[in-house]
């Protein structure tokens, strides 16, 4: 094979591959370990009541306030109904938007938080543990904690 041929031949598959190596390294630096909370907001309304050959319906995507506070007891609000909350007493140590796809990150240090999002209402959060703590989510050193977050007060379960 002339030099000429081979080198017509080599050239692409060299640029295909300084090519792939360059994505590989682009990719990875987006892949980088992200350390808070992620998470999608999803507002559900209707009636969500199995049933047989009933689709369950998944809710849609909604841009809400997404705020984090640091760890929240009930006793550390004033609660109104239905999961909603006119006084978080605590420290207010984020707030987020979250965009149309109802999707949301948001950067912190290891520890433990309350996630809530606002509404007409007031804060709103239909999630707590066995120590009464409300939404609570623990972010652990370089990992990321991901949640959805179900608006829930005008469904039916």
């Amino acid at each position: 094979m002339s030099e000429n041929r081979l080198s017509i031949i080599l050239k692409p598959a060299f640029l295909l591959l300084a090519l792939s190596l360059f994505t590989a390294c682009k990719t990875g630096e987006r892949n980088k370990s992200f350390q808070g909370i992620c998470g999608t907001v999803i507002f559900k309304s209707g009636n969500h009541m199995p049933g047989p050959s009933r689709p369950q319906p998944k809710g849609q995507p909604v841009v809400r306030d997404v705020l984090i506070y640091e760890l929240t007891k009930i006793d550390q609000t004033e609660a109104t109904d239905d999961g909603f909350y006119s006084k978080i007493k605590t420290k207010l140590v984020k707030q987020v938007k979250s965009g149309k796809d109802g999707q949301f990150c948001v950067s912190l240090p290891p520890g433990s938080y309350s996630v809530f999002v606002r509404e007409e209402k007031g804060f709103y959060a239909n999630l707590s543990d066995g120590q009464n703590n409300i939404y609570p989510v623990t972010v652990e050193k370089d990992r990321r904690s991901t949640i959805t977050v179900d608006i829930t007060y005008q469904a039916v379960f």
